[in-house]
């Protein structure tokens, strides 16, 4: 059953990690075969249930050693009714494949929850589309009606809150986070930017913002940056905004190059983890409130580790 509901541990300001890039992962380091990014795939073979529980228990590992909290982001990104077609799944198959997703991080709190290393159980939907382009664009109403059922099925889990990653335009957060209130379920917002830092509709992140907590009484519980360099998106961050006050977790990219280079990179680009860990901590030192960190593509255990070593002196500091 769901533990933290009603009172999401990360909101109170400590260190939370969570996953690296787990499809960029799954893909280059642990070689298998992923239709469209579509890692709920993997739940339907032993095997690559075994992949998965690899994957996610050593980031519990990590986090586990540098006392931080954990959220574990469930691996359905593509799981929702589109994606699911593709891979020939129906209604039914599609429910059990969020539920069995959302059953192994159960699993693995088990194995590794203790009263003083909190771990959250996240639902995440990803966007409709293409996670770069903003393509098909929705309505917020059809983008509602879009992704209901998968927040409905989280619903009936486990699962603490929901996240929507990857969002790159405004109507489909604003979709997301009104299926995520019918639903009951606490969520937290990513948008992804370009190099320039703005969406990739050309809205800024402040706006996109805005609009989302104008649109929903300000339902997400916080909003992210994911899919993007720190280097792409630093500068555009101002301190003391009141929307620049909601952004509470980072999930950078490895490379610092365009979605569009990365679209079509044969090769994984890994960027540096030591590098990357010291632009996280001068995010923090930047702006304190910054607390859920984790990585998105090319970022893997090797990355994930050096942000914990970079940002932990901030957050020991402040108790």
């Amino acid at each position: 059953m769901a533990q933290y509901r009603d009172a999401l541990p990360q909101l109170d300001g400590d260190l939370f990690l969570t996953d690296g890039g787990i499809e960029t992962t799954l893909i280059f380091h642990e070689k298998m075969d992923l239709p469209d990014f579509s890692a709920f795939y993997l739940f339907g073979t032993p095997a690559g249930i075994r992949v998965l529980d690899k994957y996610y228990r050593s980031y519990a590992d990590i986090a586990k050693r540098f006392h931080t909290g954990l959220i574990l982001e469930s691996a359905t990104w593509r799981a929702s009714s589109d994606w699911g077609i593709k891979l020939g799944y129906d209604v039914q198959a599609l429910a059990n494949a969020n539920h069995a997703a959302i059953g192994l991080l159960e699993r693995i709190r088990y194995d590794y929850q203790t009263k003083d290393f909190p771990i959250v159980i996240s639902g995440c939907i990803g966007p409709r589309g293409d996670g770069y382009v903003p393509e098909r664009m929705m309505s917020s109403a059809g983008a509602q009606i879009y992704h209901q059922k998968q927040a409905d099925t989280f619903a009936e889990t486990a699962a603490d809150m929901l996240s929507a990653i990857t969002m790159n335009y405004a109507e489909e957060a604003v979709g997301v986070t009104r299926a995520a209130r019918r639903a009951h379920m606490p969520v937290s917002i990513s948008f992804t930017v370009e190099t320039d830092g703005v969406l990739p509709t050309g809205q800024t992140l402040a706006s996109a913002i805005e609009q989302v907590d104008d649109e929903t009484d300000g339902y997400p519980s916080y909003y992210m940056i994911n899919c993007a360099h720190p280097t792409h998106f630093t500068t555009g961050l101002r301190a003391g905004a009141s929307w620049m006050g909601r952004i509470r977790g980072i999930r950078a990219n490895a490379s610092r190059q365009s979605h569009a280079e990365l679209n079509d990179a044969t090769e994984l680009d890994p960027g540096d983890p030591d590098e990357l860990g010291l632009q996280y901590a001068q995010l923090k030192r930047r702006h304190r409130h910054l607390n859920v960190m984790g990585g998105c593509c090319g970022t893997d255990q090797r990355h994930i580790q050096q942000i914990a070593v970079a940002c932990g002196p901030f957050f020991r500091d402040m108790n």
